[in-house]
């Protein structure tokens, strides 16, 4: 599957190549695959180390030893002499190893012309909770995530014709051709249910049929989350806290108060016992925060309300199968109270790939705004809706204290531009960057 992520891959050889790359994401959402696709197309010789499979990798690097003879050691045990100037190396699972990634300072400093990519799963807890000197400066960490919309767009036609259209339209705010529209509809309404995460999505295009699509897949992958939670967390209570906030989540989305509220997930729970086990749900990339903001204005990072957010699912697949939401509750009940959740949190997803940091505003229990974004360099409220329903009670509340350049419209309503408010499909919330 074709994944925007390969584009930066190509950056990093082109311009970085000398410092190692580190890829960080979740577990299940293809970063063994696109890096494997990576190192055999990009490379002439090609070394695929993973720690989780081989542990005496990994007990070459505890020993005692300096890092070149490391090397020398991985060398012999791999049985042949590594030839740098055209061979790049892999390391899988490197989570596994605190060791290794200590030594990827030596490979950053090396003169000799070392190529090296890892990736694994709960990397970001991993670097967070480091117990030895993690080589800041010497690494690059792009992170990933599963797939969006529009790469799920690709996998189903098979060509990027249809992502060029809706972005054109984007642009432009052009009408998209009805049929096209409908049709498109279609298919957000089916990611909602399959999510992004590759498995699922493949599982899905071998038929293009729900009504034989396994959602077992995502049921799999939510317990290998928590199973790699427990084999990462020693303590039995915290363990229990994360898992309880993960599951509460899709109940928090629904809260009226709009906001994370500790007592949901226990009555009488306070912000001091959970907080590191958000902080672990959050380096481990399942799930992400926006945050409340009291003034929209630039730099929105300075008006964050540390106590006020919202946590958001990483994916639509795993938000829709917690809610045990099917196909049928999406396309034929119009009044399905959680269709505005679902539609928010892919939302979410949606710019946070995009690379856009999440905040979202409220004045009371007059007006609140989903997201408030800082977009080329204006601050610009978005307002997401799961159907066509125009009313923006929220929105004229906003635009009349702050009088933003535009504001945009996230619903299943067709392209357009009317009144300063941009309407935009929630097909099309890829094209916001």
């Amino acid at each position: 599957m074709k994944r925007k992520i390969y584009d930066e891959l190509l950056n990093w050889k082109k311009n970085n190549i000398d410092i190692p790359l580190m890829v960080v994401g979740a577990r299940q959402i293809g970063k063994t695959y696109i890096i494997n696709e990576f190192c055999k197309k990009e490379f002439n010789k090609y070394i695929y180390i993973n720690l989780f499979e081989d542990k005496n990798i990994i007990n070459i690097y505890n020993e005692e030893i300096s890092s070149t003879e490391k090397f020398q050691k991985l060398e012999l045990y791999l049985g042949k002499k590594i030839d740098l100037d055209n061979t790049i190396i892999f390391f899988d699972e490197i989570q596994e190893s605190e060791e290794l990634i200590s030594s990827l300072k030596f490979f950053c400093e090396s003169n000799r012309p070392f190529k090296i990519i890892c990736a694994g799963s709960l990397l970001g807890v991993k670097i967070n909770r480091f117990k030895k000197s993690f080589p800041v400066g010497k690494v690059r960490i792009l992170e990933m995530n599963s797939m969006s919309f529009d790469e799920f767009l690709y996998a189903y036609y098979d060509n990027d014709l249809m992502i060029k259209e809706i972005e054109k339209c984007y642009s432009n705010n052009k009408k998209m051709l009805e049929p096209l529209h409908n049709k498109l509809m279609e298919l957000y309404n089916i990611y909602l249910i399959i999510g992004g995460l590759p498995a699922s999505v493949a599982n899905y295009l071998e038929k293009k049929d729900m009504l034989i699509f396994d959602r077992n897949i995502i049921k799999f992958i939510i317990s290998s989350y928590l199973k790699d939670m427990n084999k990462y967390v020693t303590d039995i209570f915290e363990s229990t806290r994360i898992e309880n906030i993960y599951n509460s989540i899709p109940s928090q989305l629904g809260n009226p108060s709009d906001k994370f509220q500790y007592s949901k997930v226990k009555s009488g729970a306070r912000a001091r016992e959970y907080e590191s086990a958000i902080n672990w749900l959050l380096s481990s990339k399942m799930v992400f925060k926006c945050s409340n903001i009291k003034k929209c204005e630039k730099p929105l990072k300075v008006f964050i309300n540390n106590d006020v957010f919202k946590l958001y699912l990483s994916d639509a697949g795993i938000l829709s199968y917690l809610l045990e939401i099917s196909y049928k509750d999406l396309v034929f009940d119009e009044k399905f109270m959680y269709m505005g959740i679902i539609a928010e949190n892919y939302v979410a997803n949606e710019l946070l790939r995009n690379g856009l940091s999440l905040y979202y505003w409220n004045s009371g229990n007059k007006a609140e705004i989903d997201f408030v974004l800082n977009i080329n360099d204006k601050i610009i409220p978005i307002e997401v809706k799961s159907s066509n329903n125009n009313q923006a009670k929220s929105l004229k509340v906003y635009i009349e204290k702050y009088n933003p350049d535009y504001s945009i419209r996230i619903s299943s309503k067709n392209f357009g531009f009317e009144n300063n408010i941009k309407s935009v499909p929630l097909y099309a919330v890829f094209c916001i960057k």
